[in-house]
């Protein structure tokens, strides 16, 4: 007999994660998490709705490098997850060529999310936004979240969860406090009145 097709595996790049209202962990609770990357080794994912008590401003100088553009010095750095918060990260729509890092080793740096945002660590977008350039629309983190082989899989079945394709006008045009509801929305869903146990989308 031929042997049965393994099921297709679940692919939640460029996705939302939106955490159930009951939610128990605090780095999770009512969190709206983007899927940079996901496959059978794990996922990657940044909370796109927590901003930390820093702004871009007070970043960069620490950085030692001065925000020219003064009009982005209150842009507020968020709390990408709870591994390697000492590091930041740069959520941002795909750059044009003009916008490219000069030095391609540094671009080298990107993670390209199919058919959705990229995500670098690289030193030189920061130093465009100093000077004023850079991506147009774009999120500093601090920090990621990560899940091992499987265990989002878990997590998703004990419907810790719910899943949507996500927007990049909830990440860089919603106000913080507003995202995780509109992510809800995104599924016809409100907050209060999801049942704490109730199925995953």
């Amino acid at each position: 007999m031929p042997e049965e097709a393994a099921p297709p595996l679940l692919n939640l790049t460029n996705q939302f994660l939106v955490a159930m209202p009951g939610m128990s962990d605090p780095h999770f609770a009512r969190s709206v998490v983007y899927i940079c990357e996901h496959s059978d080794k794990g996922a990657l994912g940044l909370v796109v709705n927590k901003p930390a008590p820093v702004t871009l401003a007070e970043l960069l100088e620490q950085l030692g490098l001065p925000l020219r553009n003064a009009a982005q010095s209150e842009r507020p750095i968020y709390q990408g997850g709870p591994v390697q918060t000492d590091r930041g990260f740069v959520l941002h729509e795909p750059m044009r060529a003009a916008e490219l890092p000069a030095d391609e080793a540094a671009y080298a740096s990107t993670l390209i999310v199919p058919g959705g945002l990229e995500m670098t660590v690289s030193r030189d977008v920061l130093e465009a936004v100093a000077l004023g350039g850079g991506p147009r629309r774009l999120m500093v983190l601090l920090g990621y979240a990560s899940w091992e082989g499987g265990q989002l899989e878990a997590e998703l079945s004990d419907n810790q969860w719910l899943t949507t394709p996500a927007s990049p006008d909830i990440i860089f045009h919603t106000p913080a406090e507003q995202r995780y509801d509109q992510a809800l929305g995104l599924l016809g869903l409100n907050a209060g009145r999801i049942a704490l146990r109730a199925g995953h989308a």
